[in-house]
């Protein structure tokens, strides 16, 4: 169950889990004021947005239990942390090495994802370098699987757009 500043204990509005793509417009309010606000005590959400705090605890618990939430945590600036090169980078992998090329992977931290892909390739992972020798060498640490038969790689020059997840969230107008 979702905590709270003040010490109270939350009102459940429902024990049914939130079905898949059933958020309402309250829900994506929550959200939206949480993430403008992300260290917001529920009660100030409650207050924010006109309702009772037990409704707020309630619909977050909801949302965390069905999976919608997943956390609560920092969004992180990968440039700011001095990873300012991104790239795309295509993976053409043996046929049923999956496992093993994502456990390869996973010990690559400038890896931050691999996605399974149709198309020319296997799988699309999303990295960052602090250079663009830096880039060579995360590559050169994903080529020494020997279940990678070869990589195409594509720099990012900006992001043009970037939403997350929790966008899907955002209020819409009616």
């Amino acid at each position: 169950m979702v905590g709270d500043e003040d010490g109270g204990s939350a009102v459940a509005e429902s024990s049914e889990p939130v079905r898949v793509g059933s958020v309402d417009d309250l829900d994506r309010r929550i959200v939206s004021v949480m993430r403008e606000r992300p260290r917001i005590p529920v009660i100030e959400v409650a207050r924010v947005l006109g309702v009772a705090r037990g409704t707020v605890q309630a619909r977050l618990a909801r949302m965390e239990r069905s999976g919608v939430i997943g956390g609560h945590g920092p969004e992180v600036d990968s440039r700011a942390l001095g990873y300012v090169v991104m790239a795309f980078t295509t993976l053409e992998i043996r046929q049923g090495a999956d496992a093993g090329v994502v456990d390869h992977l996973s010990g690559i931290p400038e890896v931050l994802s691999a996605d399974a892909v149709t198309g020319p390739g296997d799988v699309l992972c999303r990295i960052v370098a602090r250079s663009n020798d830096d880039l060579h060498r995360v590559i050169r640490s994903i080529l020494e699987s020997h279940d990678v038969i070869r990589t195409v790689t594509v720099l990012s020059m900006g992001s043009l757009l970037r939403r997350t997840e929790a966008d899907l969230m955002a209020p819409r107008d009616a």
